[in-house]
């Protein structure tokens, strides 16, 4: 695919919840952490959906069927049905079902929401490599997932019984901090068999693919906190992003973002989806944004002027990825950074 490398962050005139008519949004990291709200998600959620915006939440977190999340999600204030929901649960099991027979079993290594979405397509999930298992699936099954489930996808992928994994998100963010995600879960299965599987979650084509089948979005905008699966995704997708700094990733990661990696916007949060975006302009040999510019030196950046912290952020990105061009930059932005109290 070829697409044009972004070195800068877009501005929009229109807020972002007029200028698309679907938000894809991520939830751990984005709408919640731990189980509770992030600030200001409550209601920037519900003044984005009165204003005629489709909000739809896209997780690659296999663990919940899509009926809990929206429970979750309405206790929370934000009201939500079921099929606003897509999971890589779901993404996955559509996977499989396309490559194995109808009622077919497969192996789930995981939580509730891979064996409802599997018995959704039609196959049958079994817990044991004995059972004959035609796929084994993996995904994420919460803090409590024990060796022993691990051992099954092994021994069944011993055999030749082809491994499929929702997705291989490295960690998923809670309340008292980053904890091991799913991806952490497959590395084991794959140090031990080396195997490799087929993966469908977020940055890959089918959970793309699943979402806009499910939602029928025209003009989505997918809001993430995660660069290598929010982000790449959306570029995958050919689609607009907006990251927002209430998850995993930080002013340095951002800076040193691959072209695929980098958002269309950048926000602190999901206000940001209330309002339109700074333009960054050029200003001699720098970027411009708000009262900031941001030039990059020899091994450092140079930034100049105040205002707003993320305005100067901004500017630090477009001189960042103009410097990189096609990779990623490796200048030092710590001082730059820390006066911004990023």
């Amino acid at each position: 695919m070829s697409q044009t490398v972004r070195t800068r962050p877009g501005g929009s005139g229109q807020a972002l919840s007029e200028a698309y008519d679907t938000a894809l949004l991520d939830l751990d990291g984005v709408v919640y952490a731990g189980g509770s709200a992030i600030a200001y998600a409550v209601e920037s959620l519900g003044t984005a959906r009165t204003g005629g915006m489709h909000l739809a939440y896209v997780t690659n977190n296999a663990l919940r069927t899509p009926e809990a999340v929206a429970e979750h999600l309405t206790e929370l204030g934000i009201p939500t049905v079921a099929s606003d929901v897509i999971t890589s649960a779901q993404a996955v099991a559509r996977l499989i079902s396309e490559q194995v027979p109808a009622g077919a079993r497969v192996l789930v290594i995981g939580g509730e929401g891979l064996r409802v979405a599997l018995r959704e397509r039609g196959l049958e999930p079994v817990d044991s490599a004995e059972d004959e298992p035609v796929a084994v699936v993996q995904g994420y099954g919460g803090p409590d997932l024990t060796w022993s489930r691990f051992a099954e996808a092994c021994y069944a992928i011993a055999r030749g019984v082809p491994w499929f994994a929702s997705n291989t998100d490295l960690t998923i963010p809670g309340a008292r901090g980053i904890a091991p995600g799913n991806g952490a879960a497959v590395e084991v299965v794959r140090i031990a068999t080396g195997g490799e599987p087929q993966v469908a979650g977020k940055p890959l084509p089918p959970m793309h693919r699943e979402t806009i089948l499910r939602t029928g979005a025209e003009r989505p905008l997918v809001v993430g906190d995660r660069l290598d699966t929010d982000i790449e995704g959306a570029f995958n997708g050919e689609v607009d992003s907006l990251l927002v700094l209430t998850g995993v990733t930080d002013g340095a990661q951002l800076l040193a973002a691959p072209p695929q990696h980098r958002p269309t916007y950048v926000d602190a949060d999901l206000r940001g989806m209330l309002t339109g975006q700074p333009e960054v302009v050029e200003a001699g040999a720098g970027f411009r944004c708000g009262g900031w510019t941001a030039t990059a030196g020899g091994e450092e950046f140079e930034l100049t002027g105040e205002g707003e912290a993320l305005d100067g952020l901004r500017a630090l990105c477009a001189a960042a990825w103009t410097a990189a061009g096609e990779g990623g930059c490796e200048l030092d932005g710590g001082k730059a950074l820390a006066r911004l109290g990023l």
